[in-house]
Formats: structure tokens, C-alpha cells, sequence
């Protein structure tokens, strides 16, 4: 039985537990659990990323009227790119990447603009963890209009009936930094035992409980909290659940009038939730959906400073802390030779920063040359590509920059 498959299996089995909700029934068959199980596989993943909204339960993040207009100008991007002994061409290298859709924002403009595998420019594609990066721009929002007083706030203090859990008295900043010191293994193998797989058929798969629950209930204690980088997709699911305790309401909600629609978004986004309406959150570690422009908006906001359609959106100031990375946390992984700051991964040595999803999806932001680039893709392994990815950013980076 392949790996999927006993995924499949395990959570309809698991299933059988789930309470009965009627309102949300259709969410709750076996034929729907069965197919969140599969929705990762191989040569039908450039599908179901671009569809999450038939399978999963989802909350809208309404988008404005007023559309933030980007204009367009086509730029050679470069259409010979060497990695190590093998070169491709531009249709080449999308192609080995399974890429789905590729945007470059130059300067503001629109330079280059791609669609690929039934993608279109209304399609919403799910960012996996590029939506910690997006959070993090939420928290900064928060922290300044007084909903979240600093970094330096406990869990305990917004959610107040988590006391004696293991998170109950790590920081905001811990969180943000992925320096929680809870004992979490982040291990893509859906289909095993893994915690993260057993989380995941839980909670997105059969809707048993949420991703904060099992924080909440069951996260232990590993090392001292402010210590250690252990890159946490539950870490994340806490600071999402804290930043709804603080501002009293739906993180969708929040996203869509502080950053959708004033930024001038053109089309409504949504979140994948990990459970029905009724019960289900936001999941703020991977769940978020969204056009490939409002995307590059998104990185052309934080290339602003915050800034977007013409308001102050995000702090400056948090956009500065967000992007750069603490010394200690300069390169914490060494593959792909990245360091953390905020919820956002930082490129050492430059002032380049990207949010970065399983499956490959990237919003990659340049301030050097005032360059975005978007790339969202569909490889059949969720891990892989990254230091060929980084180092076709930056040939299109300097590519389009040249005079």
C-alpha cells in the first residue's frame, strides 16, 4: 500500500470520531476526507493547488474596489540559466520545476508574466508557508495599533485559559523566530507517523481537531524557548491563534481590511481552514490562496516599506525588523544557505528576503534593484529545487536590471 493511499486509509478511520455537524455535512463524507488525503500527489497536485477551495473548507479574504494598477512592460528575464553542468532555457527550467505561474515586478512594472498548466490570471493557488510570512505582516499591523502590546508578550497573555501548557509562557518573538523550544518535528513524509502528518490528517484531512488544539493539549517542552531554531508550522498555528485573541475576531477578516483591500488586491483571496465553519481556524502556517498579481502586490508591498496603493499598510519599521535576520539566526539552513528573520526567510549577504512554501512557491524580494519576483509550481516532492530556484532569481534579477 503506497504512502498515500494509508494516508487515505488513516484518516477515514479517523473520521469515524469527528462530531456530527450537520451545517457543514458536506465537509465530513468519506469521499472528501478521502480526497484532502490525496490532494498532494504527483501529477495531479498543479490541479488540486489550484482548486484547494473544492476539497477544503475556506474563509474568504474579500478583496476592494480599488484596484492597485500595475503596469506592464515586457523585459528580457534571460532564457539561458546554468546550473552547475546542466543549462536550460527559460521553457526549460519552468518546465523541470513543474511552474505553474511566474511573475517579475520591476520597478513597479510588470516585466515578465507566465501561466502555465491551466493556471490563469483568476486562479488562486495555495501558497503553502509563504501564509507564516503573510501572518507575520498581520502581527506587525496588531502590535501597532495597541491590539498586541510588543514581541515580548507571552501566549499566556492572549489566551489566557492555556496556562500549564507548554506554550503558555513563550514570547511572541519566540514564535515569530521559530525559537519556541517545543519539542516538534517538521517532517514532510505524509502517509507515515510523523508528527506533523499526524496533525495533519487530524486536523486538514478529517476535521478531529485544530491545529491550536493539539498545541494546546498536547505540545511538550524541548529546549529553553529563545535558544534554538526548529522551523514549526504548529509554532506559527499558535501565533495565529493569539493574533485572534487579540484583535477579537477572524484572521480573514483582519487580513481583508487592514492589507486586502486597501492594498488594492483585484481579487478575493481565501484561507484553508482545518475544519468546518463552525469550528474550523484559519491555517496560518500554509493554508492561504490567492491570484499570482496579488501575490507580487503582496512582495511589492514589502518592497515599499508597507506601503501599497498609496497608504501605509504595514509599519516601516516592522518590515525592516520582519526581513533581516538576528546574527545568530543568519543561516539556519545551510542547504539552501538562508537565514530567518520574522516569519520570512532572508538571503545572506543581500538585502533579498522571500516567503517560501513547500511545493516551491516563492514571493522573492530584491530592495537592491527594486525587483519581485513570484514563482508558483507543482513538483512531485515537496522538498527540492531550492538553491536552483535562488539561483534563477537572481540571473533574472540581474537580467532585468541591466540598462
Amino acid at each position: 500500500m503506497n504512502k498515500t493511499l494509508m494516508t487515505a486509509c488513516a484518516a477515514l478511520a479517523l473520521s469515524a470520531t469527528a462530531p456530527a455537524l450537520a451545517d457543514d455535512a458536506r465537509w465530513l463524507t468519506d469521499t472528501m476526507i478521502n480526497a484532502r488525503a490525496e490532494f498532494m500527489t504527483p501529477g495531479l497536485n498543479y490541479l488540486t493547488f489550484q482548486h484547494i477551495d473544492t476539497m477544503f473548507a475556506t474563509r474568504t479574504v474579500a478583496a476592494g474596489g480599488d484596484v492597485w494598477a500595475l503596469p506592464t512592460e515586457t523585459r528580457d528575464t534571460g532564457d539561458s540559466f546554468t546550473f552547475g553542468d546542466q543549462t536550460l532555457s527559460l521553457d526549460e527550467f519552468l518546465e523541470a520545476t513543474s511552474t505553474n505561474a511566474l511573475l517579475v515586478i520591476k520597478d513597479g512594472t510588470i516585466v515578465h508574466e507566465t501561466y502555465r498548466n491551466g493556471m490563469t490570471e483568476r486562479s488562486r493557488h495555495i501558497s503553502f508557508s509563504m501564509a507564516k510570512s503573510f501572518l507575520a505582516t498581520m502581527i506587525g499591523i496588531a502590535i501597532d495599533e495597541g491590539k498586541i502590546g510588543s514581541v515580548e508578550d507571552k501566549v499566556i497573555d492572549y489566551l489566557p485559559d492555556w496556562e500549564g501548557s507548554a506554550y503558555a509562557e513563550i514570547t511572541i518573538r519566540d514564535l515569530l523566530e521559530m525559537r519556541s523550544g517545543i519539542a516538534w518535528l517538521e517532517v514532510y513524509e505524509f502517509g507515515s507517523d510523523t508528527q506533523l502528518t499526524e496533525v495533519h490528517d487530524n486536523s486538514l484531512v478529517a476535521y478531529n481537531y485544530r491545529w491550536c488544539d493539539y498545541a494546546r493539549d498536547r505540545a511538550e517542552k524541548g529546549e529553553a524557548p529563545g535558544t534554538v531554531f526548529n522551523y514549526s508550522t504548529l509554532d506559527t498555528s499558535v501565533l495565529g491563534c493569539v493574533l485572534e485573541a487579540a484583535i477579537g475576531g477572524k484572521g480573514a477578516d483582519y487580513m481583508s481590511e487592514k492589507i486586502w483591500q486597501p492594498a488594492g488586491m483585484e481579487a478575493d483571496a481565501y484561507y484553508l481552514m482545518d475544519g468546518p465553519d463552525s469550528v474550523g481556524r484559519e491555517f496560518y502556517g500554509a493554508g492561504y490562496n490567492a491570484t499570482l498579481r496579488d501575490y507580487g502586490r503582496f512582495g511589492l508591498m514589502m518592497l515599499n516599506d508597507g506601503m501599497a496603493n498609496g497608504e501605509q499598510l504595514v509599519p516601516q519599521d516592522w518590515v525592516a525588523a520582519s526581513t533581516v535576520a538576528a546574527p545568530d539566526l543568519d543561516v539556519v539552513d545551510p542547504v539552501d544557505n538562508l537565514g530567518y528573520g520574522y516569519q520570512w526567510w532572508t538571503v545572506p549577504g543581500t538585502t533579498a528576503y522571500t516567503a517560501q512554501g513547500l511545493f516551491n512557491q516563492y514571493v522573492y524580494v530584491d530592495n537592491d534593484t527594486d525587483t519581485v519576483i513570484v514563482k508558483l509550481a507543482s513538483p512531485a516532492s515537496p522538498l527540492g529545487w531550492g538553491v536552483d530556484n535562488l539561483a534563477f532569481f537572481r540571473s533574472v534579477v540581474e537580467t532585468v536590471s541591466q540598462p
